[in-house]
């Protein structure tokens, strides 16, 4: 529980030096999440504005045959949250999210760290891939950047959110949502089933707690 508090404790300063909060995470190694990693990471960055890292799109596999979606459960070893949220990664774009109800059509990207969630929605390393069994987990600014997940708190069980991967579409509905504190890695916890998770600092423009948004694969 030590790097729990100790995690908290970067997370309030890194609020207290933020306009708005931030919303960081950061692929790590095989490491897990768990209740002696950091606090959960979805804190609003400030409006300074960083060096942009080239985009590297990852394209369709050449095949002839249709993408397979994953049969076996995915990795359950969410990457730990960095204790520098700027920390350098590539800019990779793995898609895109739509989701219907609130007029978003965004880029999605891979990684955990502010460089990339400035961009866009990210998803957590670790965690499963839309399509695949397992959470896929993705978190998002609801007031600074472009800030795409600022209406999720209007999602009602039954909309939908569709996530594009390599040329694939995975069509998620609702089942749910909840305001939760910082501290609450199960979000992340991966499942048996395909689900996903879409999740952003609550109040808008507070980091006091995280909007969650719970999510189940229909097609």
């Amino acid at each position: 529980m030590a790097s729990t508090r100790r995690l908290a404790v970067v997370l309030c300063i890194g609020l207290l030096m933020s306009s708005s909060g931030a919303l960081w995470l950061h692929r790590s190694g095989s490491a897990s999440a768990g209740p002696d990693d950091p606090s959960l990471l979805a804190t609003e960055s400030s409006t300074t504005t960083t060096a942009a890292a080239p985009v590297t799109t990852i394209a369709p596999p050449v095949t002839a045959a249709p993408p397979v979606i994953a049969a076996a459960p995915a990795p359950d070893r969410p990457v730990r949250v960095p204790s520098n949220p700027y920390v350098n990664e590539p800019l990779v774009q793995i898609g895109t999210i739509e989701i219907p109800k609130i007029g978003l059509t965004h880029p999605i990207f891979e990684g955990i760290s502010l460089r990339t969630i400035d961009h866009g929605p990210s998803h957590w390393p670790g965690t499963a891939q839309p399509g695949e069994v397992g959470n896929a987990v993705f978190a998002g600014h609801r007031v600074t950047h472009t800030h795409p997940f600022r209406n999720i708190d209007q999602l009602a069980v039954g909309d939908q959110v569709v996530f594009t991967v390599n040329g694939v579409r995975f069509t998620y509905g609702v089942t749910g949502s909840e305001v939760v504190s910082p501290k609450e890695l199960r979000i992340v916890n991966q499942t048996p089933t395909p689900t996903a998770t879409i999740f952003g600092c609550h109040p808008p423009g507070s980091a006091k707690f995280r909007y969650v948004v719970h999510l189940s694969l229909q097609s």
